[in-house]
């Protein structure tokens, strides 16, 4: 699929030695969101960790993106403790993307507790 070709033009970027950032890495990121490779944009992301490139508001809502819509909420969540741990800003939208998938993934109690947790929920 098209992520295979985002993917393959990233390794051919590191093979010829040029070098492979941040926007390089969304934007495959951001492919593998489009064609439902949750997986693949889960690897990529990890990858930029190992080869030191910045991971970005940008890069970490795609990546959630591609989770969101499989519903695979354990991944979001984790994903947004890792924005933490990176110091990375979560935005409205971040916050969107992991309740929408623990809607999706059938963890509504998770999707309560986010919702609680950055003030939305009125009681």
């Amino acid at each position: 699929g098209t992520w295979g070709w985002a993917v393959q033009l990233l390794r051919e970027m590191a093979d010829s030695r040029v070098q492979r950032n941040t926007i390089t890495y969304s934007a495959a990121v951001s492919t593998c969101e489009k064609t439902g490779a949750w997986w693949q944009a889960l690897q990529l992301f990890d990858s930029m960790a190992d080869s030191r490139v910045d991971r970005d508001e940008i890069t970490f809502n795609a990546v959630i993106s591609a989770c969101e819509r499989d519903g695979c909420w354990l991944q979001a969540l984790q994903l947004l403790n890792t924005m933490g741990d990176d110091h990375v800003e979560r935005s409205t939208v971040t916050y969107k993307l992991v309740v929408q998938a623990c809607d999706r993934g059938g963890a509504w109690w998770q999707a309560l507790y986010l919702l609680e947790e950055v003030g939305v929920l009125l009681l």
